[in-house]
């Protein structure tokens, strides 16, 4: 073959595979397929709806009522629905409906920062524990058990029950302390899984430092486990914040959330069942949302579902 031949070969190359990418398109990620997939499914469609409603009812709830959820008068106690108020009014005779929506706010506000914290002691741990393993992961693997071996409700019940404040970052301090052992547990199976891949080997035989190899190639491939996880871990978290203000044990007055709302509409459910549809009925669907989304996002993510 001529020189002419092989560099007019050499051109045609680049030419044939841009009119392969022109047909089939650019190659595409997990992360790219997943969100084509997400796109399709209606349960995760519905959830992420009713997820941002309940976000925007948290940064902006004068957009869904006008009303003062600490103004009261008891003489308009526990009185039912009606036109004035949709969602009647509680025990001290404020707006039920003006609670309930700023109640949005302290919910998702600990749903998202314990979770948000609990990702971050499971990236730094689990990443550590997985990818170098011997005594690091010893010690992490020990501490995991110990924790796995208090209950979540429990362990919250007993760290509140002596603390003498028990405001929004108390609550969120002991659900983060209680919460983070099985994300850590996960995000270390998965390095674990991943760091014998080739391309782990390859960037190691290419002097790539261990942080290099850990955020550039450890991570993005380790994450979506734990992503998943964590979705559903926020309606986890909020439920379980709910669960201690019921029992007297979560947060306190003056702060309003749905926890305390049922706490209080637990003795008048017979005479004012409002008071607890309309915080229960929020509390759930909420919840079940990120469970939802939590469900959609493992379907999309999993290879082996594929």
């Amino acid at each position: 073959m001529s020189e002419a031949e092989l560099v007019e070969g050499a051109g045609a190359f680049p030419q044939d595979v841009a009119e392969f990418e022109a047909v089939t398109g650019p190659p595409r990620s997990l992360w790219s397929d997943a969100w084509r997939e997400l796109r399709a499914n209606r349960l995760f469609v519905a959830s992420a709806t009713f997820i941002l409603v309940f976000f925007i009812m948290a940064l902006f709830p004068t957009l869904f009522t006008d009303a003062d959820p600490r103004h009261c008068l008891l003489s308009r106690s526990a009185l039912p629905p009606d036109s004035i108020a949709w969602f009647g009014y509680d025990l001290q005779g404020c707006d039920y409906l003006a609670r309930t929506v700023h109640g949005a706010r302290v919910s998702i506000l600990i749903g998202l920062s314990v979770t948000t914290f609990a990702v971050l002691i499971a990236l730094a741990l689990g990443s550590a524990a997985g990818f170098y393993g011997g005594l690091v992961d010893t010690l992490v693997s020990r501490a995991t058990d110990v924790m796995f071996a208090i209950p979540t409700l429990l362990g919250g019940i007993v760290i509140l029950s002596v603390l003498e404040s028990r405001g929004l970052k108390e609550v969120s301090l002991v659900l983060i302390v209680v919460g983070w052992p099985t994300m850590v547990r996960l995000m270390r199976s998965s390095v674990i899984s991943t760091r014998e891949a080739d391309y782990i080997d390859a960037a190691r035989t290419l002097g790539a430092t261990d942080w290099r190899i850990i955020t550039r190639h450890i991570l993005p491939n380790s994450i979506a486990p734990v992503i998943v996880y964590a979705t559903i871990t926020i309606g986890v978290i909020i439920s379980a914040e709910a669960a201690l203000s019921f029992l007297g044990i979560g947060l306190q007055r003056p702060a309003i959330s749905w926890g305390l709302m049922i706490n209080t509409a637990q003795t008048r459910f017979h005479t004012s069942p409002h008071l607890l549809y309309f915080p229960g009925a929020f509390l759930s669907v909420t919840v079940f949302s990120f469970i939802l989304m939590g469900d959609a996002l493992r379907d999309a993510l999993d290879p082996k579902l594929k």
